[in-house]
């Protein structure tokens, strides 16, 4: 099954249709469950580079934390620029709307912002009777690209020279994000979309934004 680019833009919009016609018990606790989301400060991070923690800080980001992992994460480096050049993703959230924030090279001047998504659409059942966050990010190397490109098909990726972000809804759906240089002073990201039980696969090339194989 294929799904095109504006199926996986419905499928937030459909995500967020749901929650509002729950009923009243249950909307009420997810409303309680959104708010006990960890949200941790930058600060929390040691390993990030200070002047990254300031313009979080600047900005009024927290860091949402998965319901699975108890150590501090949605904070990343890895080379999703270009090999050698280490850069930072952070999961920044404000006002309920999480988006990740890439800071090149470590420089706190014009991240990329990509993906920003309201908390509550990511809210799923932990337990039978708990309800709780399910927004991961995480590195994606060559090998993950591939292997998924292989196992699944579709137009051949562009050259894969560093790593992608893959932005998971946790045992639900994930979409790694690549950044592609079409052409000198050209910067463009790509997006890659699986859904399911590694059922569901999406692939096409257009402008901009581009959608490579993975899941």
């Amino acid at each position: 099954m294929k799904l095109n680019a504006a199926y996986i833009a419905l499928l937030f919009v459909a995500a967020t249709a749901v929650l509002a016609q729950l009923p009243d018990d249950l909307k009420a606790q997810f409303d309680v469950a959104e708010r006990r989301i960890a949200r941790l400060p930058p600060s929390a991070f040691p390993e990030l580079p200070r002047n990254v923690v300031t313009e979080l800080e600047r900005r009024g980001c927290t860091v949402p934390q998965e319901a699975f992992t108890k150590k501090p994460h949605n904070v990343v480096k890895g080379q999703f620029a270009r090999p050698g050049q280490i850069d930072w993703a952070v999961l920044c959230c404000t006002k309920g709307t999480s988006t990740i924030l890439v800071f090149w090279g470590g420089s706190e001047k014009n991240p990329a912002a990509i993906a920003p998504r309201e908390d509550r659409i990511f809210m799923a059942g932990i337990t039978g009777a708990e309800i709780g966050y399910s927004r991961d990010i995480g590195p994606a190397g060559r090998a993950f690209i591939m292997r998924h490109y292989n196992a699944y098909g579709g137009q051949k990726p562009p050259p894969i020279y560093h790593e992608g972000i893959d932005d998971a809804f946790l045992e639900k759906a994930s979409v790694t994000w690549y950044f592609y240089l079409l052409r000198p002073g050209t910067r463009t990201w790509s997006l890659s979309k699986c859904s399911g039980a590694a059922t569901t696969r999406t692939f096409r090339w257009r402008s901009g934004w581009r959608i490579l194989p993975t899941c």
